[in-house]
């Protein structure tokens, strides 16, 4: 009997899971794949009612994290999830946040310490495909870097997974799409992101249509209404969503079994 198809999605707080992976995984719940969603922070530091952040007089990390996980809860049902796993640790917040300095945040726990019971869940769900951060964390969130390195180090320890992915912004995306907004006419003044955002188009190994699930996405992204003054796609014209939304790129960085050099299925390999 052939082992069932499963994808682990590696995901720093609750609401990362939609942007890069949310159509990977309804696409693949609805070819009845496996999916599990492993949320590596409960989001303490995320934005407390009325915009507070960490720093504000008043700001409730518990609340907070409680009201995050609700809200990824109703996100993965969206989504079509099947598991959702929480490794519980405290929210970094973003670099240079004074919340980088607690000794319990997510960035500061030993790598194998952390990597520990994520390695625990591969052997209970055993996945031929993984998806997290690349080294940089995507844009250098201490939480997000220190994701990659549990899932490669998790990888590497049980020798589960046959492919590895990391989530990636193709940079000719980020230009079309900002041209596109100023065609139309949409101030972008607040959307300004690094030159060095992104990745080259060259690196890109995979990229899956999921056209079909960007209401999905959306309505995902809306559940997670905590936060969503951070959300900026849900602030642009229904077309700019479909073109940020409607595909979802990756970067190969492991594979077991033979594969094309350039994938429109991240299960290529492995579905014979």
């Amino acid at each position: 009997m052939k082992p069932q198809l499963t994808l682990m999605a590696v995901h720093a707080h609750p609401d990362d899971e939609v942007l890069g992976t949310g159509g990977l995984l309804a696409r693949c719940a609805e070819e009845g794949i496996r999916t599990v969603l492993v949320t590596c922070t409960n989001g303490e530091a995320g934005d407390d009612a009325g915009g507070l952040k960490p720093t504000d007089d008043g700001h409730d990390g518990e609340e907070v994290a409680r009201r995050r996980l609700a809200e990824l809860r109703a996100s993965a049902a969206l989504l079509g999830v099947d598991h959702v796993e929480l490794l519980g640790h405290r929210d970094s917040g973003m670099v240079g946040w004074e919340t980088n300095g607690h000794p319990e945040a997510f960035a500061n726990v030993p790598v194998e310490t952390a990597a520990a019971p994520l390695a625990a869940l591969m052997e209970r769900y055993r996945p031929q495909v993984v998806v997290t951060y690349d080294e940089n964390g995507g844009y250098g969130h201490p939480d997000h870097i220190q994701a990659h390195r549990i899932a490669v180090a998790a990888t590497e320890s049980t020798g589960i997974p046959s492919k590895l992915y990391y989530t990636a912004v193709p940079r000719s995306g980020i230009v079309r799409l900002m041209e596109y907004l100023k065609d139309s006419g949409m101030d972008v003044s607040g959307f300004d992101l690094p030159d060095d955002f992104g990745v080259p188009d060259e690196m890109i190994t995979s990229v899956v249509d999921v056209s079909a699930y960007v209401e999905r996405k959306r309505k995902a992204l809306e559940a997670h209404a905590s936060q969503g003054e951070n959300i900026f796609l849900l602030r642009l014209p229904e077309e700019a969503q479909q073109m940020a939304l409607g595909s979802e790129p990756f970067i190969r960085h492991l594979s077991r079994v033979e594969a094309p050099d350039h994938e429109d299925d991240l299960f290529a390999g492995l579905r014979g």
